[in-house]
């Protein structure tokens, strides 16, 4: 069985009944993009700052600027982050340029405040474009039209409820979700054929380049490719070679395009760095010779070679990049763990969800299982076993990603939408075929509905409201008043210095002043984040002395930030819980005398 072949002898296809096409597909696909950009449209107007809520895109948009005004290409420091000599990030420029060049652009004719507020409208939004074009491709290559309808009203839906592609969001996740779903199409395009396994080799390859996030589906992707060549052969051979070539150039040349020559031999393990150069390169290389030398020869010549492959691989990995093995957070301080890490939603493991956010699994983890047994259920029935053997490698290791991390829940999601989409379109063409029997009508109707993960969001969102508990789920990213542009505003007006001020707030001050500040939430920062939690941890008078320390000029104080709380929590006699009482050292010169004022500025007078 192929992902060519359309079912078993025992299925038939989903599209063997469909009915009459209503619109031609790209007329479809237009639709769902134009429904989804008019959604995310009406949520920039609504927003009340250009910028997306996330640290990530005020912090993404202070690189941009950096680079506007002359930053070098290969210059990845924040240089007004953390302690002196400022901080390594570790995105990637891929994703700057283009904003960069929508500013440039748009600053022709508008005010540079307009052209930023104008280009980061538009970025999220044509995103939309590839994202659904991707998904409308993969469900056509493996159910047909009505399959891909199907999909593309999961993917409006999901799409609609997704911040990332609504105008301000510009950190680099919804650039890396464009890139899956051009990935799927290639993988899914029909046995052999070269088009598709070109794309997706070289949407591989910019997903380790734009963040590592995305590196276990990538290598996944590669496996797929892989065991496909080694189980057909010939019909697979220049598919696979395709795809190794593709991959191994796309990331050697990304890595010359964004990595300066001086940290050429570096290792880092959050982004495309030597180490994965290394692996990536070997991999898709060591596929193409493979391909190459031994397509024509017997099955199990081919997987000896695979395997000897693999052994290639896992040498230069284990002699290059050992670490890159282990979780890049697991070296972090204890107390950042404690009072940063564990405290970041996105970052909890699935146990600490169900504690802390239990309307938040339906959410994010629903339809990803429901897809996972679809896909277990259909392997087992031996229909289109290998169509959804590749589905079930995605989506099972994204599964295992979304426990240890829940924002691996994103793509988890996401990659559900292919086998559900074909698993729905069967049941409606199963329900057409038995118009008399209620119960096919019911399972089309009721796996549509559960495969949206929106609607397991109004379902929480329901109980939520039944029970008295708190609709987290639908209630999105609640900004806090101390990182708007008025709170912050009497900081702009102080001579340049260095903050000391919570985490949450470092991208926001960065954005609106000219400061350096000590804490923005990066795990490169470390050093940075932890003075700035020891000064608020500390007695007034230590604390004094690490202000000193650190050249810290003024001071702001959020009480209604979650970590300050729990800072003044961890320590009653610290600097973070006097000022909680109203009790200012003498050394803290207040700048903001308003009680109105959430966010409290203090000069540092030594």
């Amino acid at each position: 069985m192929t992902l060519s072949e359309p079912a078993s002898r025992n299925v038939a296809p989903s599209t063997a009944t469909s009915p009459k096409r209503a619109v031609t597909p790209r007329v479809a696909v237009f639709l769902a993009i134009l429904v989804v950009a008019i959604a995310s449209i009406v949520a920039g107007i609504r927003a009340t700052d250009y910028v997306g809520a996330d640290n990530d895109d005020a912090m993404r948009l202070v690189e941009i600027r950096d680079f506007l005004l002359g930053q070098g290409w290969f210059d990845m420091m924040q240089y007004r982050l953390g302690l002196d000599g400022g901080t390594l990030m570790h995105w990637s420029r891929l994703v700057d340029l283009p904003i960069a060049g929508l500013i440039i652009v748009f600053g022709l004719f508008l005010k540079p405040e307009a052209a930023e507020a104008a280009a980061l409208f538009i970025w999220p939004i044509l995103l939309i474009v590839p994202v659904v074009a991707g998904v409308a491709r993969a469900c056509r290559n493996i159910g047909g039209y009505q399959t891909m309808m199907i999909g593309l009203v999961l993917i409006a839906m999901s799409m609609i409820s997704n911040v990332r592609f609504q105008p301000g969001n510009i950190d680099h996740h919804n650039v890396q979700l464009a890139l899956i779903a051009l990935l799927v199409a290639g993988l899914t395009d029909p046995l052999g054929r070269t088009s598709g396994h070109a794309i997706a080799g070289i949407m591989a390859g910019l997903a380790i380049a734009v963040g590592a996030e995305t590196t276990p589906l990538v290598a996944v992707a590669a496996l797929v490719v892989s065991l496909r060549w080694a189980w057909h052969g010939q019909s697979m051979d220049r598919a696979a070679m395709v795809f190794g070539l593709s991959l191994a150039a796309t990331v050697a040349a990304t890595f010359i395009a964004t990595t300066p020559p001086r940290l050429y031999g570096t290792v880092t393990c959050d982004n495309l760095s030597f180490g994965f150069f290394a692996i990536a390169t070997a991999g898709g290389l060591a596929l193409y010779l493979s391909a190459l030398i031994t397509s024509q020869r017997s099955r199990r010549a081919r997987i000896l070679a695979l395997a000897a492959s693999g052994v290639a691989v896992a040498a230069i990995t284990l002699s290059s990049a050992p670490q890159c093995l282990q979780n890049p957070l697991a070296s972090l301080d204890p107390l950042l763990k404690t009072l940063w890490l564990e405290r970041v939603q996105e970052a909890q493991s699935i146990v600490q969800t169900v504690q802390t956010m239990p309307s938040y699994l339906g959410f994010g983890f629903a339809a990803g299982i429901i897809a996972i047994i679809v896909c277990l259920v259909r392997i087992w029935r031996n229909d289109r076993r290998e169509l959804h053997l590749v589905f079930l490698a995605l989506c099972l290791p994204t599964l295992a990603i979304s426990m240890i991390q829940i924002r691996g829940t994103t793509f988890l999601n996401f990659l559900s939408i292919f086998p559900l989409s074909l698993a729905v379109s069967d049941l409606r063409t199963r329900a057409h075929r038995e118009p008399k029997i209620i119960g096919a009508e019911l399972a089309f109707a009721g796996l549509m509905l559960v495969s949206l993960p929106s609607a397991w969001a109004v379902a929480a969102a329901g109980v939520a409201k039944i029970t008295g508990a708190d609709d987290t789920v639908m209630g999105g990213i609640a900004p806090s008043a101390c990182v708007a542009r008025d709170a912050i505003a009497p900081l702009a007006d102080e001579p340049i210095g260095v903050v000391a001020a919570p985490s949450n707030l470092g991208a926001s001050i960065l954005r609106f002043t000219h400061h350096r500040v000590l804490a923005a939430p990066y795990h490169r920062n470390q050093a940075g984040m932890l003075a700035e939690l020891n000064i608020g941890l500390a007695p007034a008078e230590t604390a004094k002395d690490l202000l000193i320390r650190n050249g810290v000029t003024l001071l702001a104080f959020c009480a209604t930030d979650g970590q300050t709380s729990l800072i003044a929590d961890h320590a009653p006699d610290g600097l973070y819980a006097t000022l909680g009482q109203g009790i200012v050292p003498a050394y803290l010169q207040p700048v903001t005398t308003s009680e109105k004022m959430v966010l409290k500025i203090f000069r540092v007078e030594l």
